[in-house]
């Protein structure tokens, strides 16, 4: 109880030192947890996120803009594909699923993706679940009408009944209006997934709406594919990647996006370094704060070791001050973890529809906040050795 004193006391006396060192702390736990959870959650929660299919066909490119395109609705398309290579893809005996989409219209910057109603009607976008209306019904894929994602209808103040006018490219131009106007019939039901950000309309209406490219009313931006078995994709990989210069298939979907967090990797890594660099600093000032007080406390601990105090009591006192200290910070730091990931959270479903669960629990959350305890109690044995040599008769000497 007298150690437990000793150090309340001199919490409280240091209050402000204490709290500021407590802070670094915090944010250096806060930001390597924030860093791990990112990380860890985004490539769990980006390569499961396959709105139901096992690959795509689309033009001659890089699998990885093609995914990004087709499934994420990111990026520009590698190109086109013509009718008749998504009808045999459609017959081809491996394949269960094939959904066409075209791209190339945007409202403010929102997405217009036009496919066909078996899209809704058929595709579980996860396993068990089909996508469903919030309010209204799915378009008919005869009548310029769009079914719109609930993130997007929530950002544009969109509801049933909501007129527009598309702008052709990804980019909003305002300059390139199309003349044709669509009516919201349908919004869905939340997802989770990039199709919460697309505003979806009839397959025909894009290919062919004013202003675009003739050729576009008999041409796809790709094809969503769900296959039959797992060894159909390698032979499909085989017949158009390997043998084929024409169309490019990207298959298995989850693994092609497993290659942008390895070519992001370093970033991670960069992140990671500054959050150590950040806690060594704050271990740093841990020292430096005990240290620099150790001479006003001289007096303190040579009339605690005047009174019977042990060398060993006044340095198990620093330590656990330094100990209590690190264990502030932790705690802190799951209030700046938590911050950080809402504020990463908010801007990564804003960008791709995707919604990372920054509640759910890792091993770091247990690791980083004892790793912070420790690494302030190291900070704190130097000082305590200080305190431990404090001589008693030379600090209360009266001075002449």
């Amino acid at each position: 109880m007298t150690l437990l004193l000793i150090v309340y006391r001199s919490l409280r006396q240091h209050a402000l030192s204490t709290m500021v060192t407590a802070c670094s702390l915090a944010l250096a736990a806060g930001l390597l947890m924030s860093v791990w959870v990112v990380k860890t959650e985004s490539q769990r929660t980006f390569t499961q996120t396959t709105a139901g299919f096992d690959a795509v066909l689309g033009a001659r490119g890089s699998k990885l803009q093609l995914v990004l395109n087709a499934i994420f609705h990111l990026e520009a398309s590698p190109g086109n594909m013509a009718w008749e290579d998504y009808e045999q893809i459609k017959r081809h005996p491996a394949v269960r699923t094939a959904i066409p989409i075209a791209v190339g219209d945007n409202f403010h910057g929102w997405r217009i993706v036009g496919t066909v109603p078996e899209l809704f009607a058929d595709v579980e976008y996860v396993s068990g679940k089909k996508h469903t209306l919030l309010a209204g019904r799915f378009f008919d894929p005869a009548r310029n009408e769009a079914v719109v994602g609930s993130f997007a209808a929530s950002q544009l103040g969109w509801k049933i009944g909501t007129m527009f006018h598309p702008f052709h490219g990804l980019a909003f131009d305002q300059q390139h209006e199309h003349e044709e106007l669509y009516t919201v019939v349908g919004v869905l039901e939340p997802t989770n997934t990039p199709a919460d950000r697309v505003i979806w309309t009839p397959l025909e209406g894009v290919q062919t709406m004013s202003g675009h490219n003739p050729a576009a009313a008999t041409e796809v931006s790709a094809v969503l594919v769900q296959l039959r078995s797992p060894t159909a994709g390698f032979m499909l990989d085989l017949m158009y990647n390997k043998q084929g210069n024409r169309l490019t298939f990207a298959y298995p979907v989850g693994a092609i996006v497993g290659e942008l967090f390895a070519k992001i990797g370093w970033f991670d890594r960069v992140l990671e370094l500054v959050a150590y660099l950040v806690a060594l600093v704050a271990a740093g000032s841990v020292l430096a704060s005990i240290y620099a007080s150790m001479n006003a406390r001289r007096r303190d601990i040579a009339i605690l070791r005047a009174l019977g105090a042990h060398r060993r009591t006044v340095c198990g006192a620093v330590v656990i001050e330094a100990a209590v200290t690190g264990a502030l910070g932790a705690m802190g730091g799951f209030a700046v973890y938590f911050v950080l990931m809402a504020v990463v959270a908010n801007v990564i479903r804003a960008q791709t529809g995707v919604v990372l669960d920054f509640a759910a629990w890792h091993g770091v959350m247990r690791i980083c906040p004892l790793a912070m305890i420790a690494l302030a109690a190291l900070g704190g044995i130097v000082p305590a050795i200080k305190g431990y040599r404090i001589p008693v008769a030379e600090t209360l000497a009266p001075v002449s």
